[in-house]
C-alpha cells in the first residue's frame, strides 16, 4: 500500500506540472500581441474580476533603472515592520513565478495555474490582453487572494500606457530615466519624463531621483497638475556614506538614520535606497495613528534591510573565481556597472561574458564595459531579440586589443569563462537580463549537483 500511494502522489505531481506547463505556454504565446498603449483591456479584466487591486493600499514604483531594489527595499521594511507583502515585479530571470511574491516567496505553480484560469476567463473584450496586462492581472489577483496587507508594483516599460497604472496607490516613486524603448517612449527625456511621469495620480505624493533638469521639470508641471507633492533626491532627502566606514547616513524628509548597512552592491544603490526609505516615510507618516506598526526607526531600517534580495543585478553567485550576475541590459545599467567593475574589481583579471539585445544602443554600452575586461566572451540569449554575436565581437574589437571569442550558447559560455579563470580572479556576466537568467539557472543547477 505505501508504495501504491506515493505512485499515486507521483502521477499526481506529474499532472500538476504539465498543467503548469501548458498554462505557461499559452501565457508565453500571449507575447506575440505585443505592446498596446491603451488601458481599456486590462480595466475591463479588473472589472469583471471585482478589481482586486482595489483590496490593499499599494505603492507604485517607476523608472529606467532602480526599480526591482527600491520596490524590494520597502517591500522588506514593511514585511519586518509585520505587514504581510507582495511584489510585482518584471521581467523574470528563470521562473515565471518570480514575478509575484508575497514576504519574499515565489508564487506556487498551482497558484500561477489558479491565477491564470481566472484572468483568462475574463478576458473578454474586443481586443485579447497582451503577455503583460494578464501577468499583471494575475499578480492583483493572487494578491487579493492571498490578502496582502500591502502591494508593492514596479511598473514594466513605461507609465502612463502601463498596465500596472490602473493601481491608485499611496504613494508613486519614478527612480531615474535613461533613454529606452524610443519606440514607445519617445526619443528625449522629456518625453520619458511625461510617460514615466503618468503614474502620478490626483493628491498622490511623488518621491523621484530623477536629475535631468527637463525630466525634472515635466515632473513637477504633472505633479502641480495633480495637486500632488514632488520630493527630490538631492533636494528633499539624501543618502551619504559615512567616511572611512561602510555605513550610511540617510537625510529624510522628517527622519535621520545614522548607521544603515546598504544590503546590494554598488554605489548606485544608496540612491535607490533612499528613495525607498522617503516613500516609507510618506506611507508610515499616514497611517501612524491608526497602527502601532507604523513606526518607522533605525532598528526597524537595519533588520529590514536584512531581508532584501534582489537577484542578477551585482549579484554575487560564486566566490572562487568571483562570478558576478548584472543584467546591465541599458546604457545608463551598463555604465553603472563598468564604474563598479572597474573600481572593486580592478585588482582581479576579469573576464566578461556579454549579449545583448537587439533594440539597445550596443556600441556605446560596449565602451562602458569592455574596457574592464582582460578577456571578452560573446554570447546569445534564447531570445528572438538577441543581437548577432559577430555584430558584437565585431564592435567590442573597437574598444581592447585583449581577445574578444564567440560562445553563442550562454551555459557554455559561463562554464567556460568559470574553467579559464583562477579562484583569484572574476567572471562578470552582463548585456541583457535574459542572459543573466540563462547563467544563472546554470550555475544554480550546477551547485546543486
Amino acid at each position: 500500500m505505501p508504495g501504491f500511494l506515493f505512485f499515486k502522489i507521483m502521477i499526481k505531481q506529474t499532472r500538476s506540472q504539465n498543467v503548469y506547463r501548458e498554462c505557461l505556454d499559452k501565457i508565453y504565446k500571449l507575447g506575440r500581441f505585443g505592446i498596446k498603449l491603451e488601458l481599456d483591456t486590462i480595466a475591463n479584466i479588473l472589472k469583471l474580476l471585482n478589481n482586486p487591486q482595489k483590496n490593499y493600499p499599494v505603492i507604485h514604483v517607476a523608472g529606467t533603472n532602480g526599480k526591482g531594489s527600491t520596490a524590494t527595499y520597502i517591500a522588506s521594511i514593511l514585511q519586518k515592520a509585520g505587514f504581510k507583502t507582495g511584489v510585482y515585479t518584471s521581467p523574470h530571470l528563470v521562473r515565471f513565478n518570480e514575478r509575484m511574491t508575497i514576504n519574499g516567496k515565489q508564487i506556487s505553480d498551482n497558484g500561477v495555474v489558479e491565477a491564470y484560469e481566472a484572468v483568462h476567463a475574463v478576458d473578454t473584450g474586443k481586443r485579447k490582453a497582451t503577455f503583460f496586462e494578464i501577468a499583471t492581472a494575475m499578480g492583483f489577483y493572487y494578491f487579493a487572494n492571498e490578502n496582502v496587507d500591502w502591494a508593492v508594483i514596479e511598473t514594466g516599460m513605461g507609465g502612463r500606457f502601463d498596465a500596472t497604472n490602473i493601481i491608485k496607490p499611496v504613494v508613486s516613486v519614478i527612480t531615474n530615466l535613461s533613454i529606452e524603448h524610443t519606440d514607445y517612449l519617445g526619443n528625449t527625456i522629456k518625453d520619458l519624463a511625461k510617460e514615466k511621469g503618468g503614474i502620478i495620480k490626483q493628491n498622490t505624493p511623488v518621491v523621484t531621483g530623477v536629475s535631468q533638469p527637463p525630466g525634472l521639470e515635466v515632473l513637477k508641471q504633472i505633479a502641480k497638475k495633480n495637486s500632488s507633492d514632488l520630493f527630490i533626491y538631492k533636494k528633499n532627502f539624501s543618502m551619504r556614506k559615512n567616511p572611512g566606514r561602510d555605513r550610511y547616513t540617510y537625510n529624510g524628509l522628517k527622519k535621520k538614520f545614522y548607521h544603515l548597512i546598504k544590503p546590494l552592491p554598488g554605489e548606485h544603490q544608496k540612491e535607490n535606497l533612499s528613495l525607498a526609505l522617503a516613500a516609507l516615510e510618506l506611507v508610515f507618516l499616514k497611517f501612524k495613528k491608526t497602527d502601532k506598526r507604523y513606526d518607522l526607526n533605525e532598528t526597524l531600517v537595519r533588520q529590514g534591510l536584512k531581508l532584501a534580495r534582489w537577484p542578477g543585478r551585482l549579484e554575487h553567485v560564486m566566490e572562487k573565481p568571483l562570478v558576478i550576475l548584472d543584467g546591465a541590459h541599458n546604457l545608463h545599467a551598463a555604465k553603472v556597472l563598468g564604474k563598479y567593475l572597474s573600481s572593486t574589481l580592478k585588482e582581479r583579471k576579469l573576464t566578461l561574458v556579454l549579449g545583448i539585445l537587439d533594440d539597445k544602443p550596443y556600441e556605446k554600452m560596449l565602451k562602458s564595459l569592455v574596457p574592464c575586461a582582460g578577456n571578452i566572451i560573446i554570447t546569445k540569449a534564447k531570445i528572438n531579440r538577441s543581437l548577432e554575436p559577430a555584430i558584437l565581437k565585431k564592435a567590442a574589437q573597437k574598444f581592447t586589443q585583449n581577445p574578444v571569442t564567440i560562445i553563442e550558447d550562454v551555459k557554455e559560455a559561463v562554464a567556460h569563462a568559470i574553467d579559464t579563470s583562477s579562484p583569484g580572479d572574476a567572471v562578470c556576466i552582463a548585456g541583457s537580463l535574459y542572459v543573466a537568467g540563462e547563467a544563472r539557472e546554470k550555475i544554480k543547477n550546477d551547485l546543486e549537483h
